[in-house]
């Protein structure tokens, strides 16, 4: 049974780093694309970075240059190390993945989602 399980939120002071991880099992290791998104209250869900199932990566802008996203070889673990966090970076942060080997940053190409795990960031 294909589960994503998402662990590494927690809290953490304005300018601090927290590290995410997302455990997969059942059928990801067959080609997919993974990606981290976030949601925080009253806002549509955005993507964060995605890691296709070349070991190409795409960051979205909001995020180039602060989180960085990575995926074991076996494909079985996916983190995203958050630098330089701000307190507007509070929010759930899911794990998902694509069947597509090259998908987009769209939510609507993911049909696996983990329940998310809260990351809050204080001033």
């Amino acid at each position: 049974q294909e589960q994503l399980v998402e662990s590494g939120g927690g809290s953490v002071q304005a300018g601090g780093s927290l590290r995410l991880s997302c455990a997969a099992s059942g059928y990801m290791d067959v080609g997919s694309s993974m990606a981290w998104f976030r949601q925080a209250p009253g806002k549509e869900r955005e993507g964060v970075a995605l890691i296709n199932y070349y070991g190409a990566t795409t960051h979205a802008d909001s995020f180039k240059g602060r989180f960085l996203i990575s995926r074991d070889m076996e494909k079985t673990t996916l983190s995203l190390q958050m630098n330089s966090l701000k307190p507007e970076d509070t929010a759930t942060y899911y794990c998902a993945a694509s069947r597509a080997p090259l998908a987009t940053l769209n939510p609507r190409e993911f049909v696996f989602w983990g329940r998310g795990t809260q990351v809050t960031v204080s001033s």
